[in-house]
C-alpha cells in the first residue's frame, strides 16, 4: 500500500500541469494505470478512442478509454464543468455492449467523478480531487490489478435503504401496536408528512434540525409528540409563514398532503425510530436519499415480514432510462441540437413547458420522477444552446427562469391509494432537487445571475396523480406515455381477479385474446391514445413478443401506424427472479432513422448484453429474420404434435417402486392398462440413466363403472382426488354466483365443474394423443420448456407428462429433422418463452414449420443415418462419462472439439441437403419462403409434403430402427 501511495503522489505531481483534452488525455490515462500498478493502459487490456454508436443510432463517437468490463473513462479539458457531460457519459455506458463496464469516470484533470449507473443515476457515487487521490484511492479500487471492491462516499442507494427501513418500521409499529393501533390511512399520511419534513430540513426548505428538536423535547422534556408534530404539520399547511415561536421560518408547503393533519401520540420506541442519535430516521442525510428508488423501497417494506427494507422489486434508474431516454430525451435532444437560432430555441422551451407525460401504472412515481429530472435537464440544454447563439444580456433575460418544467406536466394513474400519495410526494421533491441542479448548471454556463425559482409551495398534485384502474378509466391528454404496467398471466388472473372485472375487460377489449398477458392492455390503450408524432415506452413481460400477447400489443401497434424505435428484446427484471421483460419504445408514425434492438441474457450481475442497429424492428423483437408472418400449414395442424398429459392432482401419481410392486402382484395383468410409467422432462434429461420416477393412474376413455373395476388405483383416486375436486368446484360456483349477481350476462368459468364431472380422470388426459400414440411403438419428445434442443424417443408404454412436447412420429428421418439446427432456429424464433427458456408451442412452431418438400431417397437415408449415429453417440458418451443429457449438452456450450458437436454437424448437413439448402443459405429466410410456398400450394388444393417420412418412401420399416 505504501508503494501504491508513493506512485499516486508521483502521478499527482505529474498530472497537475496537464489539462488539454485533445493533447494530453491519453498520456494522463496511461500514467493513471501505471500509478495503480499496471504497465500501462495497454498492458492492462484497455483501449483508447473506443468506437461507440451514438444514442440516436446515427454515426459513431469515441470514448477516451475503455477497459471492459470494468471502467469507461471520458476526459474533458481542465476548464470544463463535469456535470454538463453527465448525459454523454451515460449514453456511452449504455451503448458499450457487450461486456458493458461496471463503472464510468468523468475526469477534467482536476477531479474524478465516479458513476455506477446500475445503482445510481444523476449523481456520482463519489468525487475525488486529483490532490486527494493518494489518500482516497479506495474509491478507484477497481483500477487496481486485484480489483478489490471500491469504497464510495456518496452511495445514495445505501442511504435510501436505511431511511426507508426506519420509516417502514415506524409505519408497521403504528398500525400493529397492541393498544390503540392507528388506522392504516392515518398512519400512512402521518409518515408521509414526516418524511417530507425530514427531506425539507436537509434540502434547505425548512430550518435544520426541526425534527430532531421535537424528538429531543419529547424525550428529554416530556413534551407531547402529538402536539409538536401536529403543530409542525399544521404550520406547513399555513399560507402564512410563522414570524416567531418554535416554528419560525417554516413556510407554506402545500394544501394537498398537509390539508388534513391527524397527529399521533408516539411511544418511546417509535420516537427512537425517528430521532435516536446515529440511528433514527431524522439523523440520516435526507439530501442523499434517492426519490427514484425510495418510494418503492418504502412501499415494499411496509408490509414485509422482514424487519429491513430489502426493496426486492424496485426498478433501477438505468432501466427506467431505457424508456425515458428513447421516448423523451433522445427525440428532444435531437431537436434542441438541430435548432440554429435563438428564436427556435425560445419556441422549443415553450413547447417543453407544455409537454405532458403520463404513467398509467405509476406505482410510487419512480418513472415520473426520472422523466421530470430528465426534462429539466433538457431545459438546461436549451439554455446552454441559447448561450451559444445570443449576447450575454439576452441570455440572462431568458435564464431568469431557472426551469420551465413543472410537476404539473406529469400525470399518473395507480390503483393502490398509498402508491398515489407516494407518487405525489416523489414529484413534489423532484421540483426542489431540479431547481438546485439548475442553479449549479446555469452558474457553470454563465456565472452569477439574478435567478428566479422557488420550490415552495410544493405543487398540489391531486388532479395529476389519481387512484384509478387504468383499464377502466379515461386517460388524460398527454404527449408521451411511459411506465411499467402490471404483469399477470391468464391463469393467475382467473384465480386472483373478480370474475365481474374480467368480464368488464372482455367487454371493453373484445379483440384482445383472453390468453394474452395482462400488460398488453396498456400497450393497446397507449397506442390508441397517442396522436400522430407522439411516443410511448412501456415495460412488458417478454411474452409480448409472442403469440396471443404479441397479436394484442406489438402486432396491433405496427399494424396501426406505429414504428418501434428502440427495444430490449428480453432481460431479467431486477428483483423478480422469474420474470423476464421486454422494453418497447415506439412512435405513432414513420421514422426513417436507424433503430436499436438490445437483448440481455443471464443475471444482472453476470449478464451478457448485445445490441443490433437495424432499419426496422419487427413485433417479434427478433435479431433474425422476422418470421411472425408465417402461415399455418394445415397438414401440420392435423398431424400429431401434442402437449403431454396434465394430471392435475397428485392423487393420480404413484411412486415408481410402489407402482412396480403393485403391478408385480397383479395376477390378472390388467392393472398395466391403467397404471403407466409417467415421464417428466427432468426424468428424461436430468438423470444419468433416464427413467420415469413415477407412474400415473390413467383412466382415459373409461367410465366410472369401468374405472371401479381397477380396485386399488380407483380407491386411491376416490380417496384423494374426489374431495379436492368437490371443494374446488364449490369455490368456483360461489365465485360465479357473485359475478352473475353483479352482471347476469357475465361469462363465468366451469373449469372445476368440468373436472368434477369426470373426477376419476386426469385433468387433461389428451385423448387424441393417447389414440395417436397407440398406433406406434415409440414416439419423439422434447422438453416443452427448454434452453437447448434435446429430442429423444420414448417407449410407447410410457405416458408423457405435460412438461414434454410429444410428436407422434417413430422414424429416424423425422427425428433427424426435429433434432436439427434448422428446426431449432424455427423453434426459437416462433415459440413463446418462460423467463429465458423457450417453450414449444404447437400452434406457432409446429403448425407453421415447413418440412422438406422433395427430398430424394438418398437424402432421407442420410438424415436417418445421421440421426441414429447422433443418438448412439449421446448414449455412449452418457455411459462413458456418467453424464445426464442435460450435462452432456451443457458441455457443448464450451469452446473446443466435442464428439457430439461432430455428430450434430453431420446431421445438420444432411438436413440442409434434404431441404435443398447450401451452406450459405440463410435458414430463417429460406424456411419463411418455403412456409409461404407450401401454405399457398395447400390453399389451392395442391399436394404438399407434411410431417413424417416423405410419401415417396415405400418401405417405412427400414427407417424405424429397433433402438
Amino acid at each position: 500500500m505504501s508503494e501504491l501511495v508513493e506512485r499516486l503522489k508521483s502521478f499527482v505531481e505529474y498530472a497537475k500541469p496537464l489539462g488539454d483534452e485533445k493533447g494530453e488525455a491519453q498520456v494522463f490515462c496511461d500514467r493513471l494505470f501505471q500509478a495503480f500498478g499496471h504497465g500501462g493502459y495497454k498492458e492492462a487490456g484497455a483501449s483508447l478512442e473506443h468506437r461507440i454508436t451514438k444514442a440516436s443510432g446515427k454515426g459513431k463517437t469515441f470514448a477516451d478509454l475503455m477497459w471492459k468490463p470494468i471502467v469507461l473513462i471520458e476526459m474533458k479539458s481542465k476548464s470544463e464543468k463535469l456535470h454538463l457531460h453527465y448525459q454523454q457519459a451515460f449514453n456511452y455506458w449504455l451503448q458499450s455492449v457487450p461486456n458493458r463496464p461496471r463503472y464510468v469516470i468523468l475526469c477534467n484533470f482536476k477531479e474524478f467523478w465516479i458513476y455506477d449507473f446500475d445503482k445510481q443515476m444523476g449523481e456520482p457515487v463519489d468525487t475525488v480531487a486529483l490532490e486527494e487521490l493518494p489518500q482516497r484511492y479506495t474509491s478507484l479500487n477497481f483500477l487496481l490489478p486485484t480489483n478489490p471492491a471500491p469504497i464510495f462516499g456518496n452511495d445514495r442507494e445505501k442511504v435510501s435503504r436505511e431511511a426507508a427501513d426506519k420509516m417502514a418500521e415506524l409505519f408497521k409499529g403504528l398500525v400493529r401496536r397492541p393498544k390503540n393501533p392507528v388506522p392504516r390511512e392515518q398512519a400512512q399520511r402521518f409518515v408521509l408528512q414526516l418524511l417530507v419534513a425530514m427531506f425539507a430540513e436537509d434540502i434547505d426548505l425548512m430550518p435544520a434540525a426541526t425534527i430532531q428538536s421535537i424528538y429531543n423535547d419529547c424525550q428529554d422534556n416530556g413534551q407531547s409528540a402529538y402536539d409538536l408534530f401536529g403543530s409542525l404539520f399544521r404550520q406547513m399547511n399555513d399560507p402564512k409563514a410563522a414570524n416567531a415561536g418554535r416554528f419560525k421560518g417554516v413556510r407554506y408547503f402545500n394544501g394537498g398532503l398537509f390539508a388534513k393533519v391527524e397527529p399521533i401520540e408516539l411511544d418511546k420506541f417509535q420516537l427512537d425510530l425517528i430521532g435516536k442519535e446515529r440511528e433514527g430516521a431524522a439523523t440520516k442525510d435526507w439530501s442523499k436519499v434517492n426519490p427514484a428508488i425510495f418510494g418503492t423501497l418504502f412501499q415494499d417494506s411496509m408490509d414485509a415480514n422482514q424487519r429491513h427494507a430489502f426493496g426486492a422489486h424496485y426498478t433501477y434508474e438505468a432501466d427506467i432510462q431505457r424508456i425515458v431516454g428513447p421516448t423523451i430525451v433522445t427525440p428532444w435532444r435531437e431537436r434542441i441540437d438541430a435548432a440554429k437560432t435563438f428564436k427556435e430555441l425560445v419556441r422549443l422551451r415553450q413547447e417543453l413547458a407544455a409537454f405532458r407525460v403520463l404513467d398509467p401504472s405509476c406505482g410510487s412515481g419512480n418513472f415520473l420522477y426520472v422523466a421530470f429530472r430528465e426534462m429539466t435537464r433538457l431545459d438546461l440544454r436549451i439554455l446552454q444552446r441559447m448561450k451559444e447563439t445570443v449576447s450575454a444580456a439576452n441570455f440572462a433575460k431568458e435564464a431568469l427562469t431557472l426551469t420551465v418544467v413543472s410537476p404539473k406536466q406529469f400525470y399518473g394513474l395507480e390503483i393502490d391509494g398509498f402508491g398515489v400519495e407516494l407518487a405525489k410526494v416523489t414529484l413534489m421533491l423532484a421540483k426542489k432537487l431540479a431547481l438546485d441542479e439548475a442553479y449549479e448548471t446555469i452558474g457553470a454556463i454563465q456565472g452569477e445571475l439574478p435567478l428566479s425559482g422557488d420550490a415552495l409551495p410544493l405543487d398540489n398534485l391531486d388532479d395529476n396523480i389519481k387512484q384509478a384502474d387504468a383499464l377502466l378509466t379515461d386517460w388524460p391528454e398527454v404527449e408521451a406515455v411511459i411506465g411499467n404496467p402490471p404483469y399477470q398471466s391468464k391463469n393467475k388472473r382467473q384465480a386472483e381477479m373478480d370474475l365481474a372485472y374480467l368480464h368488464d375487460l372482455r367487454d371493453r377489449f373484445p379483440d384482445v385474446d383472453g390468453r394474452a398477458d395482462y400488460c398488453v392492455y396498456w400497450f393497446r390503450i397507449a397506442h390508441d391514445r397517442l396522436k400522430a408524432g407522439q411516443r410511448a415506452g412501456l415495460v412488458g413481460t417478454n411474452t409480448i413478443r409472442e403469440n396471443y400477447s404479441r397479436e394484442a400489443s406489438l402486432d396491433y401497434i405496427v399494424q396501426n401506424g406505429g414504428t418501434i424505435t428502440e427495444a430490449m428484446s428480453s432481460m431479467p427484471w431486477p428483483g423478480q427472479a422469474n420474470v423476464h421483460v421486454s422494453i418497447v419504445n415506439w412512435l405513432k408514425g414513420t421514422d426513417t432513422s436507424e433503430k436499436r434492438l438490445f437483448i440481455q441474457e443471464g443475471t444482472r450481475t453476470g449478464q451478457t448484453e448485445r445490441v443490433s442497429t437495424m432499419k426496422a424492428i419487427g413485433p417479434s423483437l427478433s435479431f433474425n429474420v422476422d418470421v411472425t408472418t408465417a402461415k399455418t400449414i394445415k397438414a401440420n395442424a392435423a398431424e400429431g404434435c401434442y402437449q403431454g398429459q396434465t394430471h392435475g392432482h397428485k392423487g393420480f401419481l404413484i411412486k415408481a417402486d410402489a407402482a412396480k410392486l403393485m403391478l408385480s402382484e397383479d395376477k390378472s395383468g390388467k392393472l398395466s392398462d391403467v397404471i403407466r410409467p409417467f415421464m417428466i422432462a427432468n426424468d428424461l434429461i436430468g438423470k444419468r440413466k433416464p427413467a420415469p420416477g413415477r407412474y400415473v393412474i390413467d383412466f382415459t376413455d373409461k367410465d366410472i363403472l369401468t374405472a371401479q373395476g381397477y380396485e386399488q388405483p380407483y380407491e386411491q383416486v376416490e380417496r384423494v382426488v374426489l374431495p379436492a375436486r368437490q371443494k374446488a368446484a364449490a369455490k368456483e360456483e360461489a365465485r360465479n354466483l357473485t359475478a352473475l349477481a353483479k352482471n347476469p350476462k357475465a361469462k363465468v368459468n366451469r373449469h372445476h365443474a368440468n373436472f368434477l364431472r369426470a373426477w376419476w380422470v386426469m385433468s387433461y388426459p389428451r385423448v387424441e394423443m393417447v389414440k395417436d400414440l397407440s398406433r406406434i411403438n415409440r414416439y419423439i419428445v422434447c422438453g416443452r420448456v427448454t434452453k437447448r434442443p434435446i429430442f429423444e424417443f420414448l417407449d410407447g408404454s410410457i405416458r408423457p407428462n405435460d412438461a414434454l412436447q410429444v410428436f407422434a412420429l417413430d422414424d429416424d428421418y423425422s427425428f433427424g429433422i426435429l433434432q436439427s439446427a434448422i428446426h431449432w432456429q424455427w423453434f426459437v424464433n416462433r415459440c413463446s418463452t418462460l423467463t429465458e427458456r423457450f417453450r414449444y408451442t404447437s400452434n406457432t412452431v409446429w403448425d407453421s414449420f415447413p418440412w422438406p418438400q422433395s427430398p430424394t431417397s438418398t437424402d432421407v437415408e442420410a438424415v436417418s443415418t445421421a440421426s441414429l449415429e447422433l443418438r448412439q453417440t449421446r448414449t455412449n458418451l452418457m455411459a462413458k462419462h456418467s453424464k445426464s443429457l442435460r450435462e452432456l449438452y451443457r458441455s457443448l456450450e464450451l469452446p473446443g472439439e466435442h464428439p457430439l458437436k461432430i455428430a450434430h454437424s453431420k446431421l445438420d448437413v444432411a438436413v440442409r441437403t434434404a431441404y435443398g439448402m447450401t451452406s450459405k443459405t440463410e435458414t430463417l429466410q429460406y424456411l419463411l419462403n418455403l412456409n409461404k410456398t407450401v401454405a399457398d400450394a395447400e390453399s389451392k388444393g395442391q399436394k404438399i409434403q407434411g410431417p413424417g417420412l416423405p410419401q415417396s418412401i415405400k418401405n417405412r420399416d427400414a427407417f424405424v430402427t429397433e433402438e
